[in-house]
């Protein structure tokens, strides 16, 4: 077949890719529908033949992306990433300074997690310190953003453009990047780019949106009144509550009072030397308390024959009380709430008024708002049987403090021995996710509800299209294009031309849709020229990351978009420099690293 000829299936893979591209820009549709769609047209059609039609959820890259999920909810609920958080919040730092160790922070951990996993924990901790230090966070959520991509370029696991690189080396060459083979060129590019972030970038962001932080309404949480309980060995066990206060001014916790031997204590007992089984009295949202829980080994109240600790496999949930609710003028003590349903009263939300009888003695009120703790099978049926209605959820969760060093120790490993390619990476993580279950480290019922399905169908929809598109001579004919236009020029041009196509196509398409398409012509591209195949892969796998003009590149750039309050527009005053200064220090790194 000749370059200047195209064949039926050809013109119908390139049209097919159009119209899905096209649908992508046009943001209507959801993006896994539009690629689960586009495979179906595609069967139809025969371009894809039926033995392969679903290899692409079998995929290696597929399971990767969804087991790293899987370990970073892992990683989260065992209060490991808090440990690397709580070294981020300090409202006296400068926004510069703030900036800069919080890209660090999300840096680190998108090297060793999904990126998007990275994101996600820490954009709640920049929120609450723009709203600590009075700023608007749209002056450092992008920031956070840009630097989650940027360490993702580090490792195999940390970006999923990363992972099809592998996969397709493997396929090219008979064997896949390894989990480090990325990080000589990642790990240039991404220090280079968050020293820019750091210095320059933060200030090309147009200024805040608003004098208000525009993430008020959107992150405003009525705080409750609730009670946890000083338990045997905890730090606050023998301290005056007033030496607590640092504790308390960190987690934005209030003390409202002591209970002892079931009864309140008078005033706000402060001068009161705390024991073991007190009960502290507390003003704050769910996840001002499970920090404060966490930070001071205090407890939850359970049923006396139970330690009162949050034992693993409990959940929180929120339900609002209408006025027909048998929970109505009574308490959760006279209901028997505990016993009954082995569910605990944790706290009441009362509109901003606070009480003073003890939570699970106090009448509830119609308009109440209850924060229930219990095993997640039971709190369905307890909202239902106490007359409430459950609130939207807010993914509330309990850290199960002290396993920090267990979850972190048993991801470590899978990743030393995937490194040492004693086990195969997709093998390692799964046991990782299987040993987190059955440690319940994660709940069983989380495992399917942390990965993100959407992304799942997109990459087992896509990859049978990308092996259609190279199968037909597709990706050959792309590859005879750019080298047509570039006749003349040498290996390192076209390899520029190329990582400046790929990252034209990542900032209006998903990174992982452009990484699909792009790989094979990358091999194509190399093939023809006569040399190496790596640096032209890795010059994909970085320009496919580092999408930074738009926020719908990268979902990272999409999460930040409504709580950082920016506009479209918004991305290409710190993204356009970044992705040239990206492209400048990579190309030379890549064919230092990788000679062609």
């Amino acid at each position: 077949m000749s370059d200047s000829s195209l064949t039926f299936d050809q013109i119908a893979l390139f049209s097919l890719f159009g119209l899905v591209f096209a649908m992508l820009l046009w943001g209507r549709i959801r993006y896994d529908v539009i690629a689960f769609g586009a495979l179906v047209i595609a069967l139809l059609l025969g371009l894809v033949p039926k033995e392969q039609a679903f290899s692409g959820f079998g995929h290696p890259a597929t399971i990767i992306v969804a087991l790293v999920l899987v370990v970073s909810r892992g990683l989260v609920l065992s209060g490991a990433v808090d440990k690397i958080t709580a070294l981020v919040i300090d409202k006296d730092r400068s926004l510069q300074s703030h900036v800069s160790i919080i890209g660090a922070a999300g840096g680190l951990m998108s090297a060793l997690m999904n990126n998007v996993a990275a994101l996600a924990l820490l954009m709640p901790v920049d929120i609450q310190a723009a709203q600590k230090s009075g700023r608007s966070p749209s002056l450092s959520l992008m920031p956070l953003a840009f630097a989650t991509i940027l360490g993702g370029m580090i490792t195999l696991i940390g970006t999923p453009p990363n992972i099809i690189i592998a996969a397709f080396r493997e396929q090219a060459l008979g064997e896949p990047f390894a989990m480090f083979d990325f990080a000589p060129v990642g790990l240039v590019a991404a220090t280079a780019g968050m020293v820019f972030i750091a210095l320059v970038g933060w200030r090309l962001i147009p200024g805040a949106q608003s004098s208000r932080d525009e993430t008020q309404d959107l992150f405003e949480i009525g705080k409750y009144i609730a009670e946890v309980v000083v338990i045997e060995d905890s730090k606050a066990e023998g301290q005056l509550v007033r030496e607590l206060d640092e504790a308390c001014e960190e987690h934005d916790i209030a003390i409202m009072g002591v209970i002892r031997n079931g009864k309140r204590l008078a005033g706000n007992s402060r001068n009161t030397e705390l024991r073991a089984k007190d009960i502290l009295v507390l003003e704050a949202t769910p996840e001002q308390i499970d920090k404060f829980v966490g930070s001071l080994k205090l407890g939850y109240q359970r049923k006396p024959s139970e330690a009162p600790v949050a034992a693993r496999g409990m959940e929180l949930t929120e339900c609002v009380v209408p006025a027909d609710a048998r929970i109505v003028g009574r308490s959760s003590m006279s209901v028997r709430l505990l016993s009954r349903r082995n569910v605990t009263l944790l706290g009441i939300s009362r509109q901003g008024t606070r009480f003073y009888q003890r939570v699970r003695k106090e009448e509830i009120q119609a308009g109440d708002v209850l924060l229930l703790l219990g095993p997640a099978d039971a709190l369905p049926d307890t909202v239902r049987w106490l007359g409430c209605l459950p609130l939207a959820s807010r993914g509330l969760s309990l850290t199960q403090h002290g396993r920090a060093g267990l979850a972190a120790g048993l991801f470590a490993l899978a990743i030393l021995a995937a490194s040492l390619e004693l086990v195969y990476l997709p093998i390692a993580l799964a046991a990782v996710v299987v040993l987190y279950t059955l440690l319940e480290i994660v709940p069983v019922r989380e495992v399917y509800d942390t990965i993100e399905w959407p992304v799942v169908v997109l990459l087992g929809s896509m990859i049978p299209l990308g092996t259609a598109l190279e199968n037909s001579g597709g990706t050959s004919l792309i590859a005879g294009s750019i080298l047509s236009l570039t006749e003349g020029l040498g290996p390192a041009i076209i390899l520029t031309i190329l990582m400046v196509v790929t990252m034209t196509l990542s900032d209006v398409l998903n990174n992982t849709a452009t990484a699909v398409v792009a790989a094979p012509i990358a091999i194509e591209l190399a093939n023809r020229l006569g040399v190496n195949p790596d640096p032209f892969l890795m010059a994909v796998a970085v320009a496919a990351s580092c999408a930074f003009l738009t926020p719908i590149g990268h979902k990272n750039n999409t999460l930040i978009m409504g709580p950082g309050g920016y506009k479209f527009g918004d991305y290409w005053r710190m993204g356009l420099p970044l992705e040239i200064l990206i492209i400048a220090i990579s190309v030379p790194t890549i064919l230092i690293v990788w000679p062609l």
